[in-house]
C-alpha cells in the first residue's frame, strides 16, 4: 500500500475538531505570510485575526453549502480544506493546506477530490480560488484535475493591493472530464 493510499478524509465535526481546524489555519497563515514576506516584502495578513474571523463565520465552511475536510495520515490530522458559497452556481476553495513536513503523500490530492465532491453535491457549476503565486505544486494539483487561470474574481477576499501576488483560478464543474 502506497502512501496515498493510507490518507484518509472525514468532514469536520464542530464542536470536537475546532482546535485542529484553529490550528492548520493559523499554521496556513503563518507560512503563508512568512513566504509573502520572503518573497515579495508584503504581509497580507494577520493571522490570529484572520483564524478568529473565520472561526467566528464557521457556519459559512458548514453544509448545507460548504464543507470543511480533514486530511487524516496514520490517525494524525495532517491537512485541511474548506468550501465556502460564492452564488448558487459557484463555489470557492479555501485555506487548503498540508503540513509541511508530511507532504508528498496526496493529501492535497485527496482534500482536493473531496471538495470537489462535496461541490458537485451541492450543485454549484464552477469552482473558484486564489492562491499565492509561490505555491506552484498547489497549482499543478489544481491544473492536473482541470482548474485554469482566470482574471481576479469580484468576490474574493483579498484587499486589492495584495492581487498581484496571486493566481486565481476556476474549474467547470459541469465537464464532463471533472
Amino acid at each position: 500500500m502506497d502512501k496515498s493510499e493510507k490518507v484518509k478524509t472525514r468532514t469536520v465535526v464542530i464542536p470536537d475538531d475546532l482546535e485542529a481546524v484553529k490550528k492548520l489555519w493559523f499554521d496556513y497563515l503563518v507560512w503563508g505570510n512568512d513566504k509573502m514576506q520572503e518573497l515579495y516584502g508584503v504581509h497580507p495578513h494577520n493571522p490570529k485575526e484572520a483564524v478568529d474571523q473565520d472561526i467566528q463565520q464557521i457556519s459559512k465552511f458548514q453544509p448545507p453549502y460548504g464543507q470543511l475536510i480533514l486530511a487524516i495520515y496514520e490517525g494524525e490530522v495532517c491537512g485541511l480544506g474548506s468550501l465556502k458559497r460564492i452564488n448558487s452556481d459557484i463555489g470557492e476553495l479555501k485555506r487548503m493546506f498540508v503540513d509541511p513536513a508530511i507532504r508528498r503523500i496526496g493529501a492535497g490530492r485527496a482534500i482536493l477530490n473531496r471538495l470537489l465532491l462535496e461541490a458537485k453535491k451541492v450543485g454549484y457549476k464552477k469552482i473558484r480560488l486564489d492562491s499565492p503565486k509561490f505555491m506552484e505544486a498547489a497549482h499543478s494539483l489544481y491544473r492536473s484535475v482541470g482548474f485554469r487561470a482566470i482574471d481576479a474574481y469580484p468576490e474574493m477576499e483579498i484587499p486589492a493591493e495584495f492581487k498581484d501576488y496571486l493566481l486565481f483560478m476556476e474549474l467547470d464543474l459541469t465537464d464532463d472530464t471533472t
